[in-house]
């Protein structure tokens, strides 16, 4: 026999596809031909897969070898095909049954020695083969735990060339699955109690958590904004089961899923320096793209620190993935998508000088505080539904540690019952946080408010203070409030409480409204403005 046909799969973006790699050895000077469009990383597979047959102690055919990939319109990439494409060639020399192999996908790269190493991307490429109805798998010893993920297929895990080989002749047995270990006891993490004084900081990142909201701070150096922001991913609840599963797969992918790992329960967080380019944080790169940054936050916190150094074109391309939760790459050789539903927290000083003392020691023109606050763009400020102006911390505040102070993990408890109102209330609709909650809907009975409650709203938007994208957002806010009040539907209080952290005290004078705000008696944390 000379033709032989193994099942692989390969990566288009986000989504597995399951690859066939076909093998036929035919008379002629011996040289191996690749065909189906493999990158350069596939193309060296050549001299990669030699090397493993020979030191596995098999015999090279010493004939024209073509190995080709289909579907050939798709483009190969990576070193995973190296497992099947010697199990292909093997068979077709007649070297191997053919029959093991029927049905059964094969994963992996080779080493020189015959080694079978880890590979990238391994729980999607597994899940292609279940939607494919494949039935077994063999993938590398590393990536073992991390297929067994996916439900409805059989992991057989391998470590070396020459262990295959020998289990398709029925002389040898595979590895078993490494034992889980026992997970490790529950890190406390970063906890809100650390953050001296800015109680109004604290409260935005509480139901910023509870609603899935973006949140942007101003304020001097010191203020608290970076601890803040990396306090939030310890107050959200750990992944469901496709979260984590989506969440898994991009990490895989993106090749920072460590060995032998399962599920990712915890909600990622990532912090790019601010000489990112927009390639690192919405996703590209030459070729096949890559998921950025944004990719990497998704159903977790990406948090933009020192916001405005970042390029002003870096930070526009952030504004249509914040919308549909998905960042959307198109080259020449394809268009390739990525989700990124993200929780964004911005963190920016107020003018290049940066004082710790604040605005009244600002040497800044007024123009230049104007410009450098410009490069967060209007259009992307309104996005962001959380606007908070930090102040200063005086010695008194940062000194006194006898103000009582909710823990993280009292925070969590509260953000947990309110999501779980929120998911109750718009399951039905698809939407398990208020943030994802069309504007259109809220302004629909039955969710519609009362004209009173809204009052501040309306007058915002009829006088050009507040944008449409702004009013829906200050609802969203108001439903979150209600809902970790413990309370069914927003009052009017709500709503005001809503509009000054989307607008600040200062913004909401603006429109004329006079603003006081005192804490719900239902709420243990108050805060107020120092």
């Amino acid at each position: 026999m000379s033709y032989a046909r193994v099942l692989c799969a390969g990566l288009l973006g986000m989504e597995g596809r399951i690859v066939e790699i076909e093998a036929d050895l035919a008379p002629g000077l011996p040289a191996v031909i690749l065909t189906g469009l493999p990158d350069k990383g596939l193309n060296e597979a050549r001299e990669r897969v030699r090397a493993a047959v020979v030191n596995s102690g098999q015999t090279w055919p010493q004939r024209r070898i073509t190995v080709n990939l289909q579907p050939a319109t798709m483009p190969k990439h990576g070193s995973g095909f190296d497992l099947a494409i010697a199990c292909a060639l093997l068979t077709a020399a007649g070297d191997l049954p053919a029959a093991p192999l029927d049905g059964v996908v094969l994963l992996g790269e080779l080493g020189l020695d015959g080694g079978v190493r880890s590979i990238r991307g391994v729980l999607p490429m597994v899940a292609a083969a279940v939607r494919h109805g494949v039935s077994r798998v063999v993938v590398p010893i590393a990536n073992a735990r991390e297929a067994t993920a996916v439900p409805g297929i059989d992991v057989r895990a391998v470590d070396t060339l020459e262990r295959l080989i020998s289990f398709l002749r029925s002389e040898a047995h595979l590895l078993d699955l490494p034992d889980i270990p026992e997970p490790p006891p529950a890190s406390p993490g970063l906890d809100l109690a650390d953050v001296a004084g800015q109680e109004l900081g604290k409260y935005a990142i509480e139901v910023a958590a509870a609603g899935g909201h973006h949140v942007a701070f101003f304020g001097p150096p010191g203020a608290g904004k970076t601890m803040l922001a990396e306090r939030l991913p310890w107050i959200l609840p750990e992944l469901d089961d496709d979260a984590a599963l989506e969440v898994t797969a991009i990490q895989s992918i993106a090749g920072v899923l460590p060995p032998h790992s399962t599920l990712v329960r915890r909600p990622p967080f990532q912090s790019p320096h601010h000489t990112a380019s927009t390639s690192a944080l919405v996703g590209g790169g030459t070729g096949i793209a890559k998921p950025g940054a944004m990719s990497l936050a998704h159903r977790g916190v990406l948090f933009l620190d020192e916001a405005g150094e970042l390029a002003p074109s870096t930070l526009q391309a952030l504004r249509q993935p914040l919308e549909s939760g998905r960042v959307i790459v198109a080259r020449a050789n394809g268009t390739t998508e990525f989700p990124a539903r993200v929780q964004m927290v911005v963190a920016t000083n107020p003018c290049p000088c940066a004082q710790p003392a604040g605005d009244q020691a600002c040497i800044c023109a007024p123009a230049i505080r104007r410009r450098y606050l410009a490069r967060i763009s209007g259009p992307l400020l309104d996005r962001i539904d959380i606007q908070v102006h930090l102040r200063a911390l005086s010695a008194a505040q940062l000194m006194t540690n006898d103000a009582p102070t909710d823990s993280s993990m009292i925070i969590a408890e509260r953000v947990a019952k309110a999501r779980a109102a929120a998911a109750a209330r718009w399951s039905m609709n698809g939407w398990q946080t208020n943030a994802e909650v069309p504007g259109p809907q809220l302004r629909r009975p039955p969710w519609r408010l009362p004209n009173n409650d809204t009052k501040v709203l309306r007058t915002g938007l009829d006088r050009g203070r507040l944008s449409v994208r702004g009013f829906d957002r200050v609802l969203r806010l108001a439903w979150t409030i209600a809902d970790l009040d413990g309370r069914q539907r927003p009052n009017r209080e709500d709503v005001d409480e809503a509009a000054q952290l989307r607008m600040g005290e200062e913004r909401a004078d603006r429109i004329n409204r006079p603003f006081s705000f005192s804490p719900s008696a239902n709420r243990t944390t108050a805060w107020k403005e120092p």
